[in-house]
């Protein structure tokens, strides 16, 4: 019997176990993926400490997924073998609930996910649903990676901001915020990074790709903001980043997951300022992701790991050890 590598979480908690496990075989409008490389998200991390609730367990980490098409099932459109593809965090939903017929399919109460509720790319083989999976430019694929989570879910934040908003706070310079920076500075924006403190590396990092102010999460930028993105998963930024925005500013949640938000005093949140989250994200962001990044090219700075060293590459992402993006490589 074929079988491959993965690495896979058995109890929220404890590290990743290498194992072997049996080829699978894709079902119906699902294809096999030879993964090259799968990036690692902070959403990641979450689920290994237990913060997600109900993951399917024992399961596969990993909703940044660069592959090759080796198999398909039946039913499948749009894909050829050998058709490089990548694999999102939505991985599927049912197609008839009221969030999906509005299409809001992020919302869908049935809906799975890649690496928490399906078998993700921590792993040699990976299976997909093909109407979840987008077809990619045979690029160089360690840089393709953090382009699935982090630049999706980072760009549907950043549509959600007002077009007009000319000054932007991005709190968390990590793989979104370095994505979504060179996008908002091509297209003319002022954009603020926020690290945490002392992070000297990471703000010289968004000086580089041309913020135009970079500094400690609790400093107040020396002008107001018309938005602010937080991207760390941290709920003490909420009252900070409403004390940056001016008058009718938003303040954009970005993670799957954040420590509790601390209670504030009411006159930080009035003058129409307002408070919202981003949940997942649906096929269509993913279509105008990638139209947006031929117009405005970003580069992506990854740190690859070997699949064996998943659990060091999480632990360097909680510890804040690298600039971008940690990318495992089977």
């Amino acid at each position: 019997m074929a079988t491959y590598r993965a690495m896979v979480l058995h109890r929220s908690g404890e590290p990743l176990r290498l194992e072997r496990r049996p080829l699978p075989k894709p079902g119906q409008e699902e294809i096999l993926i030879k993964v090259h490389c799968c990036g690692v998200c902070r959403t990641d991390l979450h689920l290994v400490d237990g913060e997600l609730p109900s993951p399917k367990l024992p399961v596969v980490p990993g909703h940044e997924i660069v592959g090759e098409v080796v198999e398909m099932g039946e039913g499948v459109e749009g894909f050829r073998l050998g058709q490089l593809v990548g694999v999102p965090w939505l991985g599927w939903t049912c197609g008839r609930c009221r969030f999906c017929r509005m299409g809001r399919e992020n919302l869908c109460d049935e809906a799975k996910f890649t690496g928490y509720t399906l078998d993700g790319g921590y792993a040699e083989y990976a299976v997909a649903s093909a109407r979840y999976c987008f077809p990619l430019p045979q690029d160089d694929e360690l840089h393709l990676a953090p382009l699935l989570c982090a630049g999706l879910i980072g760009y549907r934040s950043y549509r959600m901001v007002d077009p007009s908003a000319e000054r932007i706070g991005l709190y968390g310079f990590g793989a979104a915020a370095h994505i979504i920076c060179q996008i908002a500075v091509q297209q003319g924006k002022a954009i603020y990074a926020f690290t945490r403190p002392g992070d000297d590396q990471g703000q010289r990092f968004a000086l580089e790709l041309g913020a135009v102010w970079a500094g400690d999460s609790h400093e107040l930028p020396l002008e107001e903001l018309d938005a602010a993105i937080i991207y760390a998963p941290v709920g003490t930024l909420v009252p900070q980043a409403l004390r940056a925005v001016r008058k009718g500013g938003q303040v954009i949640c970005a993670g799957i997951q954040m420590s509790d938000i601390p209670t504030f005093p009411y006159r930080i949140l009035w003058g129409e300022r307002s408070i919202a989250s981003v949940a997942n994200l649906t096929r269509e962001d993913g279509k105008a992701f990638f139209e947006a990044i031929r117009r405005y090219p970003v580069k992506t700075e990854v740190n690859p790991y070997p699949l064996e060293q998943a659990n060091e590459a999480l632990e360097d992402l909680r510890k804040g050890r690298f600039k971008g993006a940690a990318v495992l490589v089977p």
